[in-house]
């Protein structure tokens, strides 16, 4: 069984996930659902989307592999179900437009949608990351992988390093320039937000996407994400025509590249044990 979670792990791109400084206890970047209540999370060790309107989610394209109509999902107070999917047609594995939106069979009113980030001065901007990933801390690395964090979730702080076409930038500082909780997600939290509140409102930034380079899991280590400023006019074409995006080649309804190396043949059992059981989804 383990197996197939550090499978999971593999494929998600990221080395590592949420990751903190060495100088701040764990228990100081624990989260709550009410921390980001538009927080959708696909399997039972991680992968997120974010609840944009009533019945859309927008996430990581590679994240999405297991995702099909019928599928059930879990919402921070109870549980979805997936009508259909919409993966971009230039996504490539590893380099860029790793996005996609997931189509609700029906609108979840008890959760407020967060609001998409429009403008494109996002270099510099503090923001949040959250998921339940593994863990561990800027000089040790991982530490927990995101099978045996057994869903605590955690969220740290990070700034836009770059933001420079579909792809934001961001770094695991040290020292004088880290954020008082500073950290990097990756792993189990992808697809996740770069995130920030305002009053009552959250707004989306970016999509956990990949490693970017640097030291694989410690201090100054570089994660990318999905810019959603750039994304913008292909996110509000693909709601308001949903049927006629896949059929004009718009959006697909299942991804072209399976991530990791994973074949076709691999996913009834994978998707199997890390998809959300009936049982499981009560329990919320």
């Amino acid at each position: 069984m383990k197996y197939i979670f550090l499978l999971l792990s593999f494929v998600s791109y990221n080395a590592s996930a949420i990751l903190i400084r060495h100088d701040i206890e764990d228990k100081e970047y624990l989260a709550k659902p009410s921390d980001f209540p538009a927080l959708i999370t696909f399997y039972i060790d991680g992968a997120h989307g974010s609840l944009i309107k009533p019945n859309w989610v927008v996430t990581a394209a590679h994240t999405t592999f297991c995702l099909e109509p019928g599928t059930k999902i879990k919402t921070t107070n109870g549980s979805a179900i997936v009508k259909r999917l919409h993966v971009h047609p230039k996504h490539t594995p590893g380099v860029s437009h790793d996005i996609a939106l997931v189509e609700l069979s029906e609108s979840i009113n008890e959760v407020r949608p967060a609001k998409l980030y429009q403008e494109t001065n996002e270099a510099g901007r503090d923001i949040w990351f959250i998921g339940i990933g593994g863990t561990g801390n800027g000089i040790a690395g991982i530490t927990v992988d995101n099978y045996d964090n057994k869903g605590v979730l955690r969220k740290a702080q990070n700034r836009v390093e770059q933001a420079k076409g579909p792809i934001l930038t961001f770094k695991f500082d040290n020292g004088e320039t880290a954020l008082p909780f500073e950290g990097i997600s990756g792993g189990g939290d992808s697809g996740g937000p770069a995130y920030f509140r305002q009053g009552n409102d959250y707004y989306v930034m970016g999509l956990s996407s990949r490693y970017g380079g640097g030291p694989s899991e410690k201090y100054n280590s570089l994660e990318v994400y999905s810019r959603v400023s750039y994304f913008m006019p292909w996110i509000n074409g693909v709601m308001t025509d949903p049927e006629n995006s896949i059929k004009l080649g718009k959006s697909l309804d299942k991804l072209k590249h399976l991530p990791g190396g994973l074949r076709p043949s691999d996913l009834p059992s994978l998707c199997k044990d890390i998809l959300f059981s009936e049982k499981e989804l009560r329990a919320i």
